[in-house]
């Protein structure tokens, strides 16, 4: 008994040690990233556009991944030019890379008339692009509708941020 009592008690030294190190630990910030950070995280809803960056990631540096668009549309704004315009131009300046633009919607609608306007939204970003002097060769297009939203909350703001096309690096 004494034995069973001397490994439990060991166990619950263990594991008050283990619990006050995870406690104290901190991660270190990157002061040049918590700077920019309240800028980059303004959400703006503009026509019913979600305009923020709070979702948005990036190809490159400075070169954001994803355009947004308006509810049940497929028509770039002036905001997604202006980030497919910097796609485009990355892409020029790197020849070799190709890519493929998802196409998303929100949870709205069904299955299959999601896909279909997913379709139509990357096939918008490709149209730009090529439009800018990137080949189609280097460009495939997929949809995935409603299926992959990057909020899953029921809400204006959530369906803001899934009604996108994402630009995504395959080489």
């Amino acid at each position: 008994m004494l034995l069973t009592f001397k490994n439990l008690n060991r166990f619950f030294v263990l594991s008050f040690a283990a619990i006050i190190l995870a406690a104290c630990t901190t991660t270190p910030q990157d002061t040049a990233s918590t700077s920019s950070s309240s800028s980059a995280s303004k959400v703006e809803v503009v026509d019913g556009v979600y305009v923020g960056t709070d979702t948005v990631e990036m190809l490159a540096v400075d070169v954001p991944d994803r355009v947004f668009f308006a509810y049940d549309s497929y028509s770039l704004t002036s905001a997604a030019q202006a980030t497919l315009a910097k796609q485009a131009k990355w892409l020029k300046a790197n020849g070799s890379v190709t890519i493929a633009i998802e196409g998303h919607a929100d949870e709205r609608g069904t299955r299959e008339y999601n896909l279909a306007l997913g379709d139509r939204r990357a096939n918008a970003a490709k149209d730009y692009l090529m439009t800018q002097g990137i080949s189609a060769s280097r460009i495939t297009t997929i949809s995935f509708g409603k299926e992959r939203p990057v909020n899953s909350a029921s809400n204006n703001k959530a369906w803001a941020q899934n009604r996108r096309s994402v630009t995504v690096r395959t080489n």
